[in-house]
């Protein structure tokens, strides 16, 4: 029987698509107090394609929390925001590992990581951390005309990356198997 075993060459690319979603995050968005616009669904994806819903999962926290502590923008340090990338990367790692990439998969993907993280869970944070009342239409105006914009940018995006990507001979590249 052969046993899959994660090398050195697996987990440095897992760290290098880590750095890229700080790097996205920290310095190629646009972000205030109550919004964030940024292309850090594109290493996460890549992540879940590769490494599956558990390992996006940590990857994507450790990306939050390294991006904070090394680059604290819009102030401290909140676990609810590690929530949301764990969530986040087990949604793309759940629908992207070991599966073909189709519309239907990423826009079902898509849309639950924009339902759930970017319009209910994120909103929540931002009241407990700030006490916005979230029963202001004004607050939520920005946020869904960005979310209406982005949405479709994102299942575009994925795709053709995702489908592009020869994430078949990445995997078999970097894992070896030993008896």
């Amino acid at each position: 029987m052969k046993k899959r075993v994660l090398e050195t060459r697996k987990l440095t690319l897992l760290a290098l698509l880590i750095a890229l979603v700080v790097v996205f995050t920290r310095f190629l968005s646009y972000e205030d107090q109550f919004l964030r616009i940024s292309f850090t669904f594109i290493p996460e994806s890549v992540m879940g394609v590769l490494f599956g819903p558990l390992w996006t999962g940590i990857g994507s926290a450790i990306a939050d929390a390294v991006g904070v502590i090394l680059f604290p923008k819009t102030g401290a340090y909140f676990p609810g925001f590690t929530l949301n990338a764990i969530i986040t990367g087990g949604i793309y790692g759940f629908f992207y590992y070991r599966k073909e990439l189709t519309w239907l998969r990423v826009f079902i993907a898509t849309l639950l990581v924009t339902g759930i993280v970017h319009l209910f869970l994120t909103p929540l944070w931002l009241g407990l951390m700030y006490g916005v009342d979230l029963a202001n239409i004004a607050w939520w105006i920005p946020r869904i005309i960005k979310n209406s914009i982005f949405f479709p940018v994102q299942v575009v995006g994925t795709y053709l990356i995702g489908t592009k990507l020869p994430y078949k001979q990445f995997l078999s590249k970097l894992t070896t198997s030993y008896k």
